[in-house]
């Protein structure tokens, strides 16, 4: 597979100006994260991966507002957040999936179908756990430890200084640490790898 090495608003820009396949190389780029982030939030792979379809959808739709000098990450990540909190607020409403021709001429851009997340970071001692932090705390946690952002990309993402995402941070592993107990917490039985409770470096 030949690799676009083309930055994420060069490529922005080039399937504003009718390259198809540019859509399909910022869906294979941020989907893989973006399902894990929104997966951390809303419990369920199926949910977070019709979130992200509707993500890319919105952005098909709003590709002409996109400025030259602009970041196209911090936006990607604006509008799978408000569809996300748009679920919480409609659960059991199905977001509307991409299944629209997107490139000029009316060919069919839509990315194929992105792996899903490790489904032990999603178990239910995990999810109950999460579902107690505040939603600040909660957002933070998800980009940086399921996502694996730094503090300053996560920072960027939530539009906050990088010192008040850590204070975030470090209260939710805090908090993380006094719900789910041992310093190692099993998920899945066994013979499953387990999955340290700690604050990963920033």
């Amino acid at each position: 597979m030949v690799t676009d090495d083309r930055s994420d608003e060069a490529l922005m820009t080039a399937y504003v100006g009718g390259d198809a396949r540019a859509l399909r190389e910022l869906f294979r780029r941020h989907a893989p994260r973006l399902i894990r982030v929104m997966a951390g939030h809303l419990g369920s792979t199926a949910d977070a991966q019709d979130v992200v379809q509707a993500a890319f959808l919105n952005l098909h739709r709003a590709r002409r507002d996109f400025r030259a000098g602009s970041r196209l990450q911090p936006w990607l990540y604006t509008i799978a957040y408000n569809l996300m909190r748009d679920h919480h607020r409609y659960r059991g409403r199905r977001p509307e999936l991409l299944t629209e021709p997107t490139g000029p001429g009316g060919h069919d851009t839509r990315p194929s179908q992105a792996p899903g997340p490790d489904a032990d970071l999603y178990a239910a001692p995990i999810r109950r756990a999460l579902a107690q932090l505040p939603e600040a705390q909660r957002e933070v946690i998800v980009l940086h430890w399921f996502a694996g952002f730094s503090f300053a990309e996560v920072a960027d993402l939530v539009g906050a200084r990088r010192t008040a995402v850590k204070v975030r941070a470090h209260r939710g592993y805090k908090r993380l640490r006094e719900l789910l107990g041992p310093e190692y917490l099993e998920l899945g039985g066994a013979d499953s790898e387990a999955v340290t409770v700690q604050e990963p470096k920033a």
